[in-house]
């Protein structure tokens, strides 16, 4: 399979894999009842009445915000991994989709005409675990299905020699041995 050698592109792609995610979490939540509203009716009643907000208009209309978002947060994902390595891909993950999430989620709910605001702790638990499923897949694809170019940044502290061995560099020279 050819990498994907295009920042924006794959922040695209593994945006809408990362938001796969949120929509399977968020769905079987609001299904088993311990979410009261999905996470498109929150992101529609921003810009919507309530009763909008859950029609078939208001959903699209909160899918196209969710995919913006999660496109937004994938390429803040790319950039930082061109920082810091594609290692530790699991912890990275969860660490970018809680912080991505806390912001998604935070802004809708400071805006005063947001009128279907999740505010019971289950929907909101719901939302982190939603969060998490996207920062995990999102930060896989795009590790996996990036060029390796797109991660070959020079280091902003390159005054320093380092101490060790990144795991990423482990690997690599242990494949060349």
């Amino acid at each position: 399979m050819e990498k994907i050698k295009d920042r924006e592109t794959l922040s695209v792609v593994s945006g809408l894999i990362g938001l796969a995610g949120i929509i399977l979490v968020d769905e079987t939540s609001k299904r088993a009842g311990l979410s009261k509203r999905s996470y498109r009716e929150a992101a529609a009643g921003m810009f919507v009445s309530k009763g909008e907000a859950t029609g078939v208009k208001g959903q699209v209309l909160g899918s196209i915000m969710n995919s913006a978002v999660s496109i937004l947060g994938a390429n803040f994902i790319i950039k930082r991994m061109s920082q810091s390595g594609r290692d530790k891909l699991f912890f990275k993950g969860i660490v970018s989709g809680v912080t991505i999430g806390a912001i998604s989620t935070t802004i809708p709910n400071v805006i005063p005409k947001n009128r279907v605001k999740p505010k019971d702790a289950a929907s909101n638990l719901s939302y982190v675990f939603s969060n998490i499923a996207y920062g995990m897949l999102t930060t896989y694809a795009a590790a996996k299905l990036g060029h390796d170019s797109l991660f070959d940044v020079i280091p902003q502290n390159d005054y320093l020699k380092p101490t060790e061995k990144t795991s990423e560099q482990e690997k690599l020279s242990a494949a060349t041995h």
